[in-house]
């Protein structure tokens, strides 16, 4: 049974669990492969990176009140964060890495930036 390549379908010659007629169709196949995969996780890393970095932008002191329409006309994505975070008294924190917001009401945020602690 003539085996052939993966990549580009010529055939394979050589050991029997070969699937490349050369290193250029290996490397070719598999870049390939990354890709199709990369490119998903490349959009959802570049909308979480835009919103860290407004967060960090509209927030330089580590906590300010700002406008939810303010956030939205500059860009913000509210549907991508990293994770959240609930008080002991209930209220929700929503971050992008270590900035994160508190809905104060529908149109009202509080930014805040999450101190790092030491070990």
């Amino acid at each position: 049974m003539e085996r052939l390549c993966l990549d580009c379908g010529k055939a394979v010659r050589g050991r029997t669990d070969k699937k490349f007629c050369d290193d250029n169709c290996r490397n070719s196949y598999n870049n390939h492969l990354k890709n199709e995969n990369g490119l998903f996780f490349k959009r959802i890393n570049l909308i979480l990176k835009k919103n860290r970095t407004l967060l960090a932008q509209f927030n330089p002191d580590g906590k300010i009140k700002v406008s939810k329409k303010k956030m939205l006309t500059a860009g913000f994505n509210f549907d991508y964060h990293t994770h959240t975070y609930y008080t002991q008294n209930g209220k929700k924190y929503i971050f992008c890495y270590e900035f994160g917001y508190l809905a104060l009401s529908d149109e009202e945020l509080l930014l805040v930036k999450r101190e790092e602690k030491l070990l």
